[in-house]
């Protein structure tokens, strides 16, 4: 596959929690460099549902203060049971 340029921001993702056992192996440390063209190995379904934040971070968005840091977001995925917990971070040039 051909290597795309850099195309916004870049943004990182980093496992902080795992409850139970993630399906995906998923562990407490992985990191991503995510992007609206890579899921660099995130969990498909959980890529799904991060991609509106991770789009807005890579392309210069940010979040509420009451969020606390504009640059960062902690997600879960879907499974309850199973919560795996992730913190993407915009990094790096354009940050």
């Amino acid at each position: 596959m051909e290597e795309k340029a850099q195309v916004g921001c870049r943004v990182v993702g980093t496992v902080k929690a795992v409850k139970g056992v993630c399906s995906a192996g998923h562990k407490v440390g992985d990191q991503f460099e995510l992007s609206g063209y890579s899921s660099a190995g995130l969990c498909g379904f959980f890529y799904h549902d991060i991609f509106p934040y991770l789009i807005m971070l890579q392309f210069g968005g940010g979040f509420p203060p009451e969020w606390g840091d504009p640059e960062v977001v902690v997600l879960d995925c879907l499974d309850k049971a199973n919560a795996v917990t992730l913190e993407l971070k915009r990094v790096g040039p354009g940050a």
